[in-house]
Protein backbone atom coordinates (compact mmCIF):
# COMPACT_ATOMS: atom_id res chain seq x y z
CA UNK A 1 0.00 0.00 0.00
CA UNK A 2 0.77 3.47 -0.78
CA UNK A 3 0.94 6.74 1.53
CA UNK A 4 0.82 9.90 0.31
CA UNK A 5 1.29 13.29 2.44
CA UNK A 6 0.91 16.74 0.84
CA UNK A 7 1.78 20.14 1.81
CA UNK A 8 1.91 23.58 1.15
CA UNK A 9 -1.21 24.93 0.86
CA UNK A 10 -2.42 28.61 1.49
CA UNK A 11 -3.77 32.00 0.71
CA UNK A 12 -2.21 33.99 -1.06
CA UNK A 13 -2.89 37.09 -3.66
CA UNK A 14 -3.24 36.46 -7.41
CA UNK A 15 0.47 37.32 -8.74
CA UNK A 16 2.15 35.43 -6.15
CA UNK A 17 3.85 31.98 -6.00
CA UNK A 18 3.11 28.73 -3.66
CA UNK A 19 4.76 25.85 -3.58
CA UNK A 20 2.98 22.19 -3.01
CA UNK A 21 5.23 19.08 -1.82
CA UNK A 22 3.81 15.61 -1.49
CA UNK A 23 5.81 12.74 -0.01
CA UNK A 24 5.08 8.86 -1.16
CA UNK A 25 5.94 5.65 1.03
CA UNK A 26 5.24 2.43 1.21
CA UNK A 27 5.01 -0.10 -1.88
CA UNK A 28 6.07 1.78 -4.88
CA UNK A 29 6.09 0.93 -8.22
CA UNK A 30 9.32 1.45 -9.78
CA UNK A 31 7.70 3.02 -13.15
CA UNK A 32 5.13 5.09 -11.85
CA UNK A 33 3.31 8.69 -12.55
CA UNK A 34 3.04 11.40 -9.60
CA UNK A 35 1.08 14.02 -10.46
CA UNK A 36 -1.31 16.49 -8.93
CA UNK A 37 -5.13 17.30 -9.80
CA UNK A 38 -7.23 20.09 -8.52
CA UNK A 39 -11.50 20.31 -8.02
CA UNK A 40 -12.97 23.81 -7.27
CA UNK A 41 -16.26 24.03 -5.88
CA UNK A 42 -18.85 22.49 -8.46
CA UNK A 43 -16.14 21.27 -11.02
CA UNK A 44 -14.66 18.20 -12.14
CA UNK A 45 -11.64 17.01 -10.36
CA UNK A 46 -9.13 17.96 -13.62
CA UNK A 47 -5.16 17.21 -14.05
CA UNK A 48 -2.61 20.23 -13.04
CA UNK A 49 0.26 18.25 -13.80
CA UNK A 50 2.28 14.76 -14.14
CA UNK A 51 5.50 13.80 -14.21
CA UNK A 52 7.16 9.82 -14.98
CA UNK A 53 9.56 8.40 -12.59
CA UNK A 54 11.32 8.91 -15.95
CA UNK A 55 10.79 12.46 -16.16
CA UNK A 56 8.11 12.94 -18.60
CA UNK A 57 5.56 15.63 -17.89
CA UNK A 58 2.88 16.67 -18.92
CA UNK A 59 0.52 19.90 -18.12
CA UNK A 60 -2.82 21.29 -18.49
CA UNK A 61 -2.90 23.83 -20.93
CA UNK A 62 -4.11 26.73 -18.30
CA UNK A 63 -1.13 26.39 -16.30
CA UNK A 64 1.76 25.77 -18.92
CA UNK A 65 4.07 28.31 -18.34
CA UNK A 66 3.05 29.50 -15.29
CA UNK A 67 3.58 26.36 -12.81
CA UNK A 68 6.69 23.31 -12.64
CA UNK A 69 6.28 20.26 -11.66
CA UNK A 70 9.24 18.19 -10.37
CA UNK A 71 10.24 15.24 -8.61
CA UNK A 72 13.24 14.06 -6.39
CA UNK A 73 12.70 9.86 -6.37
CA UNK A 74 9.39 10.13 -4.78
CA UNK A 75 8.51 13.31 -3.63
CA UNK A 76 6.97 15.06 -5.85
CA UNK A 77 6.83 19.22 -5.97
CA UNK A 78 4.45 22.03 -8.14
CA UNK A 79 6.00 25.07 -8.25
CA UNK A 80 2.96 27.54 -8.83
CA UNK A 81 3.76 31.31 -9.66
CA UNK A 82 1.64 34.21 -11.64
CA UNK A 83 -1.18 32.69 -9.33
CA UNK A 84 -4.94 33.35 -10.47
CA UNK A 85 -7.77 33.56 -8.94
CA UNK A 86 -9.02 30.69 -10.84
CA UNK A 87 -6.47 28.08 -9.94
CA UNK A 88 -8.54 28.54 -6.29
CA UNK A 89 -9.41 24.53 -5.24
CA UNK A 90 -8.36 21.89 -3.37
CA UNK A 91 -4.91 20.21 -5.04
CA UNK A 92 -4.43 15.89 -4.90
CA UNK A 93 -1.63 14.43 -5.11
CA UNK A 94 -1.86 11.33 -6.80
CA UNK A 95 0.63 8.40 -7.76
CA UNK A 96 0.20 5.45 -9.98
CA UNK A 97 1.70 2.63 -12.51
CA UNK A 98 2.84 4.11 -15.14
CA UNK A 99 0.89 1.87 -17.28
CA UNK A 100 -2.41 3.00 -15.64
CA UNK A 101 -4.62 5.64 -16.71
CA UNK A 102 -4.61 9.05 -15.56
CA UNK A 103 -6.63 9.10 -11.94
CA UNK A 104 -6.34 5.77 -11.20
CA UNK A 105 -3.87 4.93 -8.60
CA UNK A 106 -3.67 6.60 -4.89
CA UNK A 107 -4.68 9.73 -3.83
CA UNK A 108 -3.74 12.24 -1.05
CA UNK A 109 -5.77 13.94 1.50
CA UNK A 110 -5.85 17.27 -0.45
CA UNK A 111 -4.38 21.02 0.18
CA UNK A 112 -6.25 24.04 -0.25
CA UNK A 113 -5.08 26.46 -2.38
CA UNK A 114 -6.72 30.18 -2.36
CA UNK A 115 -5.82 33.08 -4.45
CA UNK A 116 -7.92 36.26 -4.17
CA UNK A 117 -8.09 38.88 -6.61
Amino acid sequence: QVQLVESGGGLVQAGESLRLSCAASGSIFSSNVMGWYRQAPGKQRELVADISSFGWTNYADSVRGRFTISRDKNTVYLQMNSLRPEDTAVYYCNIRRIQDGAGRGTWGQGTQVAVSS
